[in-house]
């Protein structure tokens, strides 16, 4: 689990809790950034592309790739660069010295006076009367030709509880996409109905759409004609980081194959649009997400 920090921002003095974000390996390990808590975050001023990323060494597979700096907007409007600093380096392990081997322990020489003592046999244990086989039902005796035996009484089967009845959510009711009004309509009463509420408009204009946002989620409506690019699902989950929050994709008329790629590996769940309001899952995160909900 990510942990929670919290940055002070340096142009209004007022501090904001901060989660470390978890950038995805290609092996599928979580790679975390190790925040500098001894260096004040810094305003960004200016864009470099140099700044803009950073190198980090997975745990797991030991490969190095490219993410994105850390960096939070604070409400003042002022865009936070969270510094970083290179993990620990575990010390190697100082190998233990073999033990000597020992020599193999002698044999005390035989004593030649006086015969071998002779080894005793081993003690039989006496067996109690009637603790033969079916000593509890007949006694450790045999039945004679005239007596009979009665069954002991049938044991019942152990009754296996009955599983607990789960709580079964509510049928999701669309509603007709007509406009594109109608298309954030049904974006946020599915949003809604996953488990988000005091859904509002974004702070932040998204690249393409309008955005949506929750507590802890950002969202994404594009109504327009053309597929989502690769840069507007890259946007989404950028502005996403910066806010320490989760992000869905809305699009009325699909997404690219490169921008699908992406979403999968920076797992962004997708979500395509049909003309009735009910949004359909793209790729797996998304599947997982309308599982099992917020």
């Amino acid at each position: 689990m990510s942990e929670s920090v919290p940055v002070r921002c340096p142009a209004c003095r007022r501090e904001r809790p901060y989660t470390v974000p978890s950038y995805p390996c290609a092996c599928g390990a979580p790679v975390t950034p190790v925040l500098d808590r001894r260096t004040t975050p810094t305003a960004v001023a200016h864009r470099a592309w140099d700044e803009e990323w950073i190198a980090l060494r997975c745990p797991a597979c030991g490969r190095c790739d490219q993410w994105p700096h850390p960096e939070l907007g604070c409400a003042c409007g002022t865009v936070l660069r969270i510094p970083v600093t290179a993990p620990p380096t575990d010390s190697e392990p100082t190998p233990e010295p073999a033990p000597e081997a020992s020599a193999p322990p002698t044999r005390p020489p035989a004593s030649t006076t006086g015969p071998a003592p002779t080894p005793e046999p081993p003690s039989t244990p006496e067996l109690e009367p009637g603790a033969g086989v079916g000593a509890g039902s007949r006694s450790g005796a045999e039945p004679g030709p005239g007596s009979t035996l009665t069954p002991g009484p049938a044991q019942s089967p152990i009754p296996t509880p009955a599983p607990a009845p789960t709580a079964q959510r509510r049928a999701f009711r669309p509603v007709a996409i007509r406009t594109a009004r109608d298309a954030v309509t049904a974006a946020a009463l599915y949003l809604n109905w996953l488990g988000h509420g005091d859904i509002r408009r974004a702070d932040q204009r998204p690249t393409a759409g309008i955005g949506l946002a929750a507590r802890g989620l950002l969202a994404q409506v594009d109504p327009s004609v053309r597929p989502a690019s690769l840069r507007d699902v890259e946007c989404l989950w950028l502005t996403a980081m910066t806010e320490s929050a989760d992000c869905i994709y809305f699009s009325l008329a699909g997404y690219a194959d490169d921008a699908r790629a992406r979403a999968d590996q920076l797992r962004v769940p997708l979500f395509v649009l049909d003309l009735t309001g009910a949004p359909q899952p793209v790729n797996a995160t998304a599947d997982a997400l309308d599982a099992r909900g917020a």
